[in-house]
């Protein structure tokens, strides 16, 4: 996988990052809420930075990282694909639009493209039963959908 976003000047952010708030009590959220920002990802060797500098264990950030949704591991896609799970787009089909987004990028659930362009999550609810089933890519929301509209959908990215 590529790693250029492990560059120095990313470090340096971090590193800048980490020093005007390390002195803060309850600092570690908001450094890796930005450092996920400054590298798209808390891969080991931002967590390894974190944990040098804050003086922090290393498995306490990574404890902490795993724990919440909102942090990964790996970089994600240009395109995050969300595919909703909750139950009125799964009983509406939502699992063979995952099948059919797959089968069209190559991604499984949870796997960023080698090319890196789409990442494919299945999601919880995200409240819009009534267009079930429903997906987004990053911020646009397409509603009332069967396997055939996501050829078309994901041909615009």
């Amino acid at each position: 996988m590529d790693k250029s976003y492990l560059s120095d000047e990313n470090f340096k952010k971090l590193d800048k990052l980490i020093q005007s708030n390390k002195e803060r009590k309850g600092a570690l959220m908001p450094v890796l809420h930005e450092a996920q920002h400054i590298f798209g990802c808390l891969s080991l060797e931002v967590q390894q930075r974190i944990s040098e500098k804050m003086k922090i264990p290393l498995s306490e950030i990574y404890g902490v990282v795993t724990f919440y949704s909102q942090f990964t591991l790996q970089p994600k896609g240009k395109y995050t694909i969300g595919v909703c799970l909750g139950t009125a787009c799964y009983v509406r089909g939502s699992q063979a639009i995952i099948d059919k987004i797959s089968e069209i990028t190559g991604v499984e659930v949870g796997k960023t493209s080698k090319d890196g362009k789409f990442t494919l999550e299945a999601t919880r609810c995200i409240g819009a039963c009534g267009l079930a089933p429903v997906i987004s890519i990053n911020d646009e929301v397409y509603g009332k959908l069967t396997p055939d509209d996501i050829p078309g959908i994901l041909e615009k990215y």
